[in-house]
């Protein structure tokens, strides 16, 4: 049975568009596009909205779990095993792309882990039809629109079988979780054989996850940040330095500003366990997942280039944790 989705935004003189009649305008932009008629066929034909990639987006974990909680389903003693296991395993391959891309294999790892439990889930979705079911929802309509025109010029392209594209609920593909237009920028064939291979190509997956976070600003002469006490008091409050909005991301906007560790340490700001912060005065930022009464870190500009993978503390929290877990000797 054909479910309907709540209908997109419309002017107010005008009905939206049922979904079979909204397609077609997709396919007449694909068409703008240059995207092969023989493609159009092949990808839209038969598909209809999925109803359970609604309900999955309305009710994201990272959005709607405490830190505690998320932290401890995440970071379990069998994903830090295997991730150390996976390290020892891949060494030299993940140094050799950690010389070319200047990311720290650790970090490579914990994305990997966090995304696909280092390539053991496997992603079973259809992704077109779980890509069109969201432009066509209201909430993120022209972002989704875009992924999936990124979509059909992959399989335009060459660069992935129709029946082969599959991913998450969302679309997000192979063992890196790339949404399309992710693989189309930051995707690469490391082993030199012609294909970018996120799906079973180790050499690969690494390589992408690297170059994704290279190209997001990531320094390899830095770690992410830390967990940290904060001292109390609204004369502390009162000091942190106001956000910067704008990034595109709400959780980089929902971050302190920045200012330098000896300014933090000069209000009171210690590691977790006490003790003084580093002296290099990296510039950092205040995130509190759970607010005021909740566990605190300060975050370095690596922590940035994290959430550019996903939008959310809780996410890049984990990551970098893990990050920290599987690098611990």
């Amino acid at each position: 049975m054909m479910w309907t989705l709540p209908q997109p935004v419309a002017k107010a003189d005008e009905a939206p568009p049922p979904f079979d009649a909204w397609l077609d305008g997709v396919r007449q932009e694909a068409r703008e596009k240059g995207i092969a008629e023989e493609t159009i066929r092949v990808a839209l034909t038969g598909i209809e909205p999925v109803r359970r990639v609604v309900q999955r987006d309305r009710n994201q974990s990272e959005f709607k779990l405490t830190y505690q909680i998320y932290h401890d389903r995440l970071l379990t003693p069998t994903n830090i095993r295997v991730g150390r296991g996976k390290l020892e395993k891949h060494r030299a391959l993940l140094d050799q792309i950690a010389a070319e891309y200047g990311v720290q294999p650790r970090f490579i790892l914990a994305i990997w882990g966090m995304e696909t439990r280092y390539g053991a889930v496997k992603p079973t979705m259809p992704v077109i039809p779980a890509v069109a079911t969201l432009a066509y929802d209201r909430r993120r309509s022209s972002y989704f629109r875009r992924e999936l025109f990124q979509a059909l010029q992959m399989i335009d392209q060459g660069l992935i079988p129709h029946s082969e594209m599959l991913g998450s609920w969302a679309g997000a593909m192979g063992q890196p979780q790339f949404m399309p237009s992710s693989y189309m920028a930051y995707a690469r064939d490391h082993d030199g054989d012609g294909h970018r291979d996120i799906w079973s190509n180790e050499a690969d997956v690494f390589a992408s996850i690297a170059n994704y976070l290279s190209k997001h600003g990531w320094h390899d002469d830095q770690t992410w940040g830390r967990e940290v006490t904060l001292p109390a008091g609204a004369a502390f409050r009162a000091a942190i330095p106001a956000p910067r909005t704008g990034s595109g991301c709400r959780a980089i906007d929902s971050m302190s500003g920045a200012m330098g560790l000896a300014d933090w340490q000069a209000l009171g700001v210690r590691r977790a366990d006490g003790s003084d912060l580093p002296t290099r005065n990296l510039p950092a930022s205040l995130v509190e997942p759970d607010g005021a009464d909740g566990k605190a870190f300060l975050v370095y500009r690596n922590y940035q280039s994290i959430l550019r993978y996903n939008c959310a503390h809780l996410y890049g929290l984990a990551v970098s944790q893990l990050a920290d877990a599987i690098g611990r000797r």
